[in-house]
């Protein structure tokens, strides 16, 4: 009989284990199932390599406001266990962190095989035994008193069967994982999952031949739906996609996927510039320059303003004297509100977010066990949790196994 058994070796199930252990103490006997052949593989890919294990956001209610499912939901948790408690974790083990220009917080090492080996040093010192090749095909709660469940039994793939007195489900977003079917066979709700945190597929003459070229500062939306996002973007060789893509398509998860990813993407290339009066100043001060010699705008690069240009229908050759009153809106109309067809999505390089899983509802928030099961919890993207990219993901899936590793050793 194990004290615990906890399903998924993502951030989440680590760091429930952990918690859960270290709360048992010596004594305890907690066991980590994996059915991959290893563990913590979101980690390593997080952040280019470079793991983004949070954000500088340190304040509950600001924290829970880049979540576009979860926000209210996640408010209590913050206050119990939010940025300052892991940096504090992570740095009382010897790992320092550091803070970039857009929040997002790294190792200093740049490496994410520094939180890996952390995590992985953290569950031996506790005792975790992880198992790996070790998925679950079967959980079924045992009955104890007054119809509570004492215990659960797990049947393994290969057929062998254990008992544990708390069971932590954090297989992660339930796109890729098991953990749906195992999660609805002991009476949990899901949403319907979606995917979130997405780049765009666009097919457009303007961008060809730019992939790599970022903009730092981008207006985006999606004018249908009401949707809008702003920050870097980049350019790639099958459409777009940085922060002011995947911001939009995690706000906009559900409703993109209804749409089936096709539908009219607008950017401002210039949010908050009057780039009118720019380009009617530039017809006298550039008179005799080409148009298309030299981008008017740092933000602009050139390579880009010359395909925003060719998009306004003025050719190589013309000056800036010529430009004509159309020709003037046509340009602007390109460096405000360019009109770009989505034609479908792609993954977020190796990452990948999903939207919906088991509804926040069905779980007490201050200890993530379920509702209507005592003894059964639930952590990480296997709730209808997520965030917007920036570490968001990742301080969710701490806060939710720090809470329920410890309602896990207080049973």
């Amino acid at each position: 009989m194990w004290d615990a058994i906890i399903v998924g070796g993502g951030a989440a199930g680590f760091f429930g284990a952990i918690t859960c252990a270290e709360g048992l103490g010596p004594s305890g006997k907690v066991l980590l199932l994996e059915r991959g052949r290893e563990v913590l593989r979101k980690v390593k890919v997080s952040g280019g390599g470079r793991c983004n294990v949070t954000h500088a956001c340190p304040e509950p209610r600001p924290l829970s406001a880049h979540y576009p499912r979860g926000q209210r939901a996640l408010i209590g948790p913050f206050h119990r266990f939010g940025p300052r408690e892991i940096i504090a974790w992570f740095e009382g083990r010897g790992v320092a962190l550091k803070t970039e220009a857009d929040g997002r917080m790294f190792p200093v090492t740049d490496d994410s095989q520094t939180i890996i080996d952390c995590l992985l040093g953290a569950a031996d010192d506790a005792g975790v035994l992880v198992r790996t090749r070790a998925g679950v095909a079967q959980i079924e709660a045992l009955e104890g008193g007054e119809g509570e469940a004492s215990a659960f039994a797990l049947t393994l793939e290969s057929g062998e069967v254990l008992q544990a007195r708390s069971v932590l489900l954090a297989t992660g977003g339930t796109q890729t994982g098991p953990g749906a079917g195992l999660a609805r066979s002991l009476g949990l709700a899901l949403e319907p999952p979606v995917p979130s945190l997405f780049t765009f597929h666009v097919h457009d003459a303007r961008l060809d031949d730019l992939q790599g070229l970022s903009v730092e500062d981008v207006a985006t939306s999606v004018p249908d739906e009401r949707l809008s996002a702003r920050g870097p973007l980049l350019i790639t060789h099958w459409g777009m996609s940085g922060p002011a893509i995947l911001k939009l398509s995690a706000w906009g998860a559900r409703a993109l996927h209804e749409r089936g990813y096709r539908f009219e993407l607008e950017v401002d290339w210039l949010p908050g510039v009057d780039a009118r009066a720019r380009l009617v100043a530039l017809r006298q001060e550039w008179a005799r320059r080409q148009i298309q010699a030299r981008s008017p705008f740092d933000a602009i690069p050139k390579r880009l303003w010359q395909r925003l240009a060719e998009g306004a229908q003025i050719d190589e050759a013309q000056t800036w004297a010529q430009l004509s009153r159309a020709g003037l809106a046509a340009l602007d109309d390109q460096l405000r509100r360019a009109r770009f067809e989505v034609v479908k999505k792609s993954t977020f390089k190796d990452e990948f977010v999903t939207c919906g899983g088991v509804s926040t509802d069905a779980i007490d928030m201050r200890t993530m066990q379920a509702r209507h099961l005592p003894g059964l919890f639930v952590a990480g993207e296997l709730m209808d949790v997520d965030g917007i990219t920036g570490g968001f993901n990742f301080q969710n899936a701490w806060t939710s196994g720090f809470l329920a590793g410890q309602a896990m050793s207080a049973r």
